[in-house]
């Protein structure tokens, strides 16, 4: 038996720290997920205005700043009990698909797919094999010609002529769990760049209606501020020419790319079998006019007695038993605390990356262990993110989703039971950028129609500081399922909770001892070389984990954490 330690784990979230214990045969026994960063932006919020805290809530996160920013002002306005005119819920929808097409091809490409892509294997690759694999997965290839796949290779090979390998360094190339070819990595690798500049076509497809990216700021409580954008025919127009380059990309390059790797890794253990926690659940997300895209629900016990039902939000609680905070008890969140009772990490030996025993500090196993809280659905842990929502709505015969999953599943010749792994939860991602790309403009088109007979953008609505309110914000970003929860009394918050995707994936283990899924689907896991576990960061990865969503730091003493000097 011994311990190995993984942190960080993630490629631009540094918080997340995974041990696992592995026996005799590399194989994973138990597992323990835990953020090393503390929340403070609920007690930021306390005391202040509830219509600015959406202002302050978006800046959890530097990805996905909007989510929380609409969860915040919608928070308030759902405590305040104020509808929005349809105009700004259709605008809400256009800058939510904006976040999600970006976040979605950034994840695969540049946070998930090197645990699928060895890059130096592109190097011997033969370009002309290489268009060839691509037109297997594409009628059009994005950027797969000879000359263009040359190009790639002639640029990777100036980073490693120069003996670094700059924004791919710090891998594991050559591991034997690689299983794509040199041409398809190569094709995959040629994507990678490609999606570089397709980020920046949706940051500016986001500020086209929220004036900036990250951190917009056209939201407001009763409805939005970017009236003169949505009433210019010119700025509805860059929309379209925009959000359809970035749909050009998810159907020539992503969708191609996922079909690829589904095709190459179905077999490959550490990307299969692994469904973690089997109880999903998602929100009602993207509203266009009518009706939302896809529905929210949840579902329990998928592998076994799969039940499909509403939520109800009585049943969720967050609780501390295993995490830094003083209050154990379960509490829902409207009345959440988080005073921190940090009881430090305890010393052992671990292997280190040459394979060898050194001095560590290790997470207490029979104690607190992390910053995340547990949340839990009726005293279960839950399972949130794409493919929660792809099971929720394929179980609820959305028929949209229907559509996409049976034509994968019949394209690659693969079972339902077999997207409930790492595989599914990378695959569930491409599927919600496809549908979303084909779907949200219909949002665009009635935002249009609306107009024509109203061009209302903010409802007026009076704050009585006498009174007590509470109200919620439960949806989707694009890991999971977000809530915010708000109390105000005498016209300020009174007390703020955001239960976020990643507390529910990272949870650390409970008072009945259950396991959040990113700690249940790393056993069992064999992995190859204990020096370089490929495997575990894989698993991880796919769920596109982001910590600074679930934990903040904060000096409650004010003292200076750093300086930063900038055009000195």
């Amino acid at each position: 038996m011994q311990k190995i330690v993984v942190d960080p784990i993630t490629r631009i979230e540094g918080h997340l720290r995974v041990e696992v214990i592995v026996d005799d045969a590399n194989v994973v026994t138990d597992a323990y997920a835990g953020s090393t960063l503390w929340r403070g932006i609920e007690t930021i919020v306390k005391g202040r205005d509830p219509r600015d805290v959406g202002f302050m809530t978006q800046r959890i996160c530097g990805v996905c700043t909007y989510s929380h920013y609409r969860a915040g002002i919608e928070a308030a306005e759902n405590a305040l009990g104020i509808v929005p005119p349809k105009n700004a819920k259709l605008t809400r929808t256009l800058m939510n698909a904006a976040l999600y097409m970006h976040d979605h091809c950034v994840h695969f490409y540049q946070l998930h797919g090197l645990d699928f892509v060895d890059v130096v294997s592109a190097l011997s690759a033969d370009p002309a094999k290489a268009e060839a694999e691509a037109l297997k997965w594409c009628d059009k290839p994005l950027v797969c010609g000879v000359g263009e796949l040359k190009a790639v290779q002639e640029k990777l090979k100036t980073f490693v002529d120069k003996g670094e390998l700059g924004i791919f360094a710090n891998a594991y190339w050559g591991h034997k769990t690689y299983r794509f070819s040199p041409e398809q990595n190569l094709v995959a690798l040629s994507h990678y760049l490609e999606c570089l500049k397709v980020q920046r076509t949706a940051a500016q497809l986001m500020a086209i209606f929220g004036a900036k990216q990250p951190h917009p700021q056209s939201l407001t409580v009763g409805g939005v501020t970017c009236v003169m954008d949505i009433l210019d025919p010119a700025r509805i127009g860059e929309y379209k020419t925009k959000f359809l380059e970035i749909s050009d990309f998810i159907h020539r390059a992503y969708l191609a790319d996922i079909k690829m790797a589904a095709a190459v890794y179905k077999n490959e253990p550490s990307v299969m079998n692994d469904v973690g926690v089997d109880n999903f659940m998602c929100a009602d997300e993207f509203y266009l006019g009518d009706d939302y895209l896809f529905k929210g629900g949840i579902v329990t016990n998928m592998l076994s007695n799969p039940v499909l039902g509403a939520i109800d939000e009585s049943k969720i609680t967050e609780e501390a038993t295993r995490s830094w905070y003083k209050n154990d008890k379960a509490l829902h969140p409207y009345d959440g605390e988080q005073e921190p009772n940090y009881t430090g990490l305890k010393d052992e030996k671990t292997l280190n990356a040459k394979g060898e025993l050194e001095d560590s500090k290790v997470f207490d196993m029979n104690g607190k262990y992390s910053w995340i809280k547990a949340p839990r659905y009726d005293n279960l842990p839950v399972q949130v993110g794409p493919l929660a929502t792809i099971v929720v709505n394929y179980l609820a015969k959305n028929p949209i989703v229907t559509k996409e999953v049976d034509a994968l599943l019949a394209e690659l010749n693969i079972e339902l039971k077999d997207l409930l792994s790492t595989l599914g939860r990378t695959a569930a991602r491409m599927i919600e950028a496809k549908i979303i790309s084909e779907h949200a403009l219909k949002a665009l088109d009635n935002l249009v129609e609306n107009l024509k007979v109203d061009q209302s953008t903010c409802a007026p609505y009076k704050i009585d500081n006498s009174k007590e309110y509470k109200g919620r914000f439960i949806g989707n970003a694009p890991r999971g399922m977000l809530s915010h929860w708000i109390r105000i009394k005498d016209g300020i918050v009174q007390n703020y909770q955001a239960v976020v995707p990643s507390t529910w994936n990272a949870s650390p283990k409970d008072a009945n001892g259950k396991m959040g899924t990113y700690e249940a689907c790393l056993i069992g896991l064999k992995i190859e070389d204990l020096t370089k576990p490929l495997e575990i960061i894989r698993k991880i990865h796919s769920y596109d984990p982001c910590i600074a969503c679930a934990v903040h730091v904060l000096d409650k003493k004010g003292n200076k954490l750093g300086e930063y000097k900038v055009g000195v």
